[in-house]
């Protein structure tokens, strides 16, 4: 199997790690948070307090400035890449959100903001995705976190798609409930019908239907219903942040202060974001997104080649790596809205 500096020579990037999984995947929410953070920015001191309670992340990026893929130039450099990791446990001694090495992310999502302004594009990385981990070997890329803490995650990320990560957040799933109920619950048209297994007795009937937190939460947790499990489970997950992007985004939210101030104290204790990311850049970033829709974010899944077995006997999922250099080209020019739509979450 190459490594990821074989793929991107151009770049010389560093290859990615990986980490533990427990079986909750926070694409939802984890996508999700930096879009909250981003829109409540429209109502600049409300997001200043709240700002100031969100947990920061010391040293999140590689110390090898060297090591990493340069810095875009031209129109590209003005775009952003938010690296989001989700790990259902704190610290295990300090209780911290940012302080989590030696957890294993489940969820790895990039959430990258072209030069524009004008769209989103959501890349989720499957969590067992087996590949080079730079100074450890090959391995899930759900264990950078736990080898290295949040500078390793982001050097494997970064080495994956040959850009720079401009800000990083973890988050946990706690959050998700209240931030959907905080919503007044959220709306989707349910492409497959299935009985809940994290919500005994509960099916989730094909077509429309009202979702509050608890069962928006069963949603996004579910793949043992699916024939392809992991990336059934992706596809929801990427209905849902639709559908909370649509609820947020509603002009009553937006216009009216008690439900914004709902939204972002359902969020602000479960995030920890990198320390060079303040609330002027997120205000100046949610004018900028002022008129960014549900229908203007393409979610897609980095390309893979099915699933697998390691050597050592793990199951993983094969990344494909012919088609990688495709992608990371469009991170490198800001062209992703030309190759998302392309590529979908399949097994």
């Amino acid at each position: 199997m190459p490594t990821v500096q074989s793929i991107s020579p151009r770049h010389q990037a560093t290859p990615p790690p990986g980490s533990r999984a427990w079986r909750i995947v926070f694409l939802c929410f984890g996508a999700f948070a930096v879009v909250v953070l981003g829109i409540a920015a429209l109502t600049v001191w409300n997001l200043s307090r709240s700002f100031e309670s969100v947990e920061k992340i010391p040293d999140a990026f590689p110390a090898d400035d060297a090591a990493r893929p340069p810095v875009s130039t031209g129109v590209a450099a003005s775009a952003l890449n938010f690296l989001l990791l989700g790990s259902d446990t704190r610290g295990a001694s300090s209780g911290s959100i940012a302080n989590i090495s030696g957890q294993r992310s489940d969820t790895i999502v990039i959430v990258h903001i072209p030069a524009d302004r004008q769209q989103l594009s959501v890349m989720s990385i499957p969590r067992d995705s087996w590949l080079e981990i730079p100074g450890y070997g090959e391995a899930k890329i759900n264990a950078a976190l736990s080898y290295g803490g949040v500078p390793l995650a982001v050097q494997t990320v970064e080495g994956l798609i040959g850009a720079r990560i401009d800000h990083v957040a973890v988050v946990d799933f706690s959050g998700f409930k209240a931030l959907t109920d905080a919503l007044g619950g959220v709306d989707i048209d349910n492409p497959v019908a299935f009985d809940s297994y994290h919500l005994k007795g509960h099916t989730f009937a094909q077509g429309a239907q009202h979702l509050d937190g608890t069962e928006a939460l069963a949603f996004a947790r579910e793949r043992y219903a699916f024939a392809d499990g992991d990336f059934q489970r992706v596809r929801n997950q990427q209905l849902l942040i639709s559908a909370l992007f649509t609820g947020l985004t509603d002009r009553s939210t937006l216009t009216d202060p008690v439900a914004m101030n709902g939204a972002i104290r359902a969020l602000q204790t479960h995030i920890a974001v990198d320390n060079e990311l303040s609330s002027v850049d997120l205000a100046t970033l949610g004018v900028e997104l002022a008129n960014v829709r549900a229908g203007d974010i393409t979610f897609f899944t980095i390309p893979t080649a099915g699933t697998g077995t390691s050597a050592d006997g793990q199951s993983i999922v094969n990344l494909d790596w012919a088609a990688l250099p495709g992608v990371q080209d469009a991170f490198w020019l800001d062209n992703l809205g030309g190759v998302a739509p392309h590529l979908q979450a399949a097994g």
